[in-house]
């Protein structure tokens, strides 16, 4: 036997539908009020990137290349910040090419060997004096917006190059640029000659990127 279904059924099963309706309609309404808020906050980001909350004055290469300026912080081995200012930034973070330093101060991260000495030489170098930045064209900004360059020293001599041939950091061939194979070479030479980091060197004080490479090299 067929059995038909009631009016009350009928009204309990629309009533069903309309409650899941309104259910999956609530859904949709917070979708699309989370999506608007990401892209809002994604707006802002690229923004503010953009220098739109303190608009950068003008392309780097004009602003900085060539140009001279007084370090007012340094923060480690291979940064420190100049006396002009960046954005909504009252001074512009420059990050030297080519060469990385034993890490001191970045954050959840441990003091890492000859770190502080590399830290102290750099300050010694150019704490309150003047360094000459140049740039490279195609490459003026790392990825957290830091100025890259070559600092020079009164003397002439090129602080990046200073550090690598005095052991007091890796000469870093993660990136291209004009200087990459020439730091190698001062790198191997400070290795030979047992300088600064490399008199006693552990395998965990070297980076991952150089032991990838010396295994490429192996192979």
């Amino acid at each position: 036997m067929v059995e038909y279904p009631t009016a009350m059924g009928k009204h309990h099963t629309a009533a069903k539908l309309t409650a899941r309706g309104r259910r999956i309609r609530r859904l949709g309404r917070k979708l699309l009020l989370w999506t608007a808020v990401v892209t809002a906050v994604l707006a802002l980001i690229a923004a503010d990137q953009g220098g739109l909350f303190g608009q950068r004055q003008g392309p780097d290469m004009p602003r900085y290349h060539g140009k001279t300026f007084r370090v007012t912080r340094v923060m480690d081995g291979d940064t420190f910040d100049v006396e002009i200012p960046d954005g909504r930034w009252g001074c512009t973070r420059i990050r030297l090419w080519g060469v990385d330093t034993p890490e001191t101060v970045k954050p959840d991260w441990p003091v890492e060997h000859f770190g502080p000495e590399a830290s102290q030489f750099t300050r010694r170098a150019i704490h309150r004096g003047d360094v000459r930045l140049e740039l490279l064209p195609h490459r003026t900004r790392d990825k957290y917006g830091r100025l890259l360059g070559y600092a020079y020293l009164p003397d002439g001599r090129m602080l990046n190059r200073v550090l690598i041939e005095n052991g007091l950091g890796f000469a870093d061939p993660r990136f291209n640029h004009p200087y990459k194979t020439e730091f190698a070479r001062l790198q191997a030479a400070a290795r030979r000659n047992k300088r600064g980091l490399w008199e006693n060197p552990n395998p965990d004080h070297i980076p991952y990127y150089l032991k990838k490479a010396a295994e490429q090299l192996s192979e």
